[in-house]
């Protein structure tokens, strides 16, 4: 069992920031345009049965993480080449997410500054979050999630005058195929992205139900997402919705309230760097727990400094400039992260109920 222990309450925090992330900043799958908000809803349906299975795993290996699992299931090599899997997915999503908050910053924020700057902040931030534990990460998600809603509580209401409801239609123009397709890619990204809590909640305290704690993040997240998206379609119109890198950011930029209520964009900033020093932390936190049990050594912790700029390192030269970024991440992420999100968790289990129920392999737990 591991000594480092989260609340289930951080749990649900913890998963939320994570898939509010980048995503949200970045819009959630363009393509849909104005009907973007429907396909938000549908990727949260299709979403529900992985959601099960990681939850169903962490239940059938209760205080295990995917890397304990891997070698349970296929045995110590077999195991350990899986493993590899689970080390490079984080690895890679957390330097997208450290470069997203590079051109984000280097594009409307910080234009002068050298982009390398503000990831190597976020970067040295994650680097300091892993290192003092989950524990740490679990309070400050307690911390920071209720900032978040005030500051999307807040920019709601000053948006309220911009409103067009005008611009949600003609629903469904370009028929339900853009709406699918949008669908699968928030299914990808962010809502499938969660396997990564397959190793996070591993630490999770809690007499509830993993599936309550799993569910609740989705829930929540669902709501904030589809209120956000509708602000988005409702302020900008569906084709800028569709065209610009940073919607959210956009839309706020917009309200100007007198003489004293204008520049409230930087609070979206704000929101912009917690949430993604939350899902860098998570993916740094995996990828070190996952090198660790690699190679067998006695703390993950000896390892974060080296693996956290790596990450960084990564996230600086994966992409020639923006336009690369903003393709991969809606024309190639979702079937690039697929066999992580949904093929390897659906053979895991598959075969780890067939070995259980067959008496050959034993989890500690009775059936």
């Amino acid at each position: 069992m591991n000594k480092e222990m989260i609340t289930s309450k951080q749990g649900v925090y913890l998963l939320t920031l994570f898939m509010i992330g980048s995503n949200l900043f970045m819009g959630l799958a363009p393509a849909a345009k104005s009907d973007v908000w429907i396909a938000a809803l549908v990727g949260t349906l299709m979403a529900l049965p992985i959601i099960f299975i990681y939850a169903r795993l962490l239940s059938l290996f209760k205080g295990r993480d995917i890397f304990d699992i891997l070698n349970l299931v296929f045995g110590n090599v077999l195991g350990k080449i899986a493993a590899l899997a689970y080390i490079w997915y984080p690895l890679h999503l957390g330097a997208m997410v450290i470069r997203d908050l590079g051109e984000f910053l280097n594009t409307v924020a910080m234009p002068e500054t050298p982009m390398l700057l503000p990831m190597l902040f976020l970067g040295f931030l994650s680097i300091w979050a892993v290192m003092a534990g989950v524990e740490v990460l679990g309070r400050c998600s307690k911390i920071f999630f209720p900032i978040v809603v005030i500051i999307m509580f807040i920019t709601t209401l000053l948006v309220i005058p911009y409103l067009n409801f005008a611009h949600l239609k003609p629903v469904m123009y370009d028929g339900i195929g853009p709406v699918l397709n949008s669908a699968f890619d928030i299914f990808s990204f962010p809502l499938a992205e969660t396997v990564l809590f397959i190793t996070v909640f591993s630490a999770l305290k809690t007499d509830k139900s993993i599936y309550r704690v799993y569910y609740s993040g989705l829930f929540i997240f669902a709501a904030i997402g589809v209120l956000l998206t509708l602000r988005n379609i409702l302020v900008l119109g569906g084709d800028i919705v569709g065209g610009v890198n940073f919607p959210l950011y956009v839309e706020v930029s917009r309200i100007n309230i007198g003489e004293f209520i204008q520049r409230i964009e930087v609070s979206v900033a704000t929101t912009f760097v917690i949430t993604d020093f939350i899902k860098v932390s998570v993916c740094l936190y995996v990828t070190c727990i996952g090198i660790s049990k690699l190679f067998g050594l006695k703390s993950y912790r000896s390892i974060v400094v080296q693996t956290g700029l790596l990450m960084v390192l990564l996230a600086y030269i994966m992409y020639e400039n923006i336009m690369d970024m903003i393709y991969f991440a809606f024309e190639i992420y979702a079937y690039y992260a697929l066999p992580f999100q949904v093929i390897l968790p659906v053979i895991i289990l598959v075969i780890a109920e067939i070995r259980i129920r067959t008496g050959q392999l034993h989890t500690g737990k009775r059936y």
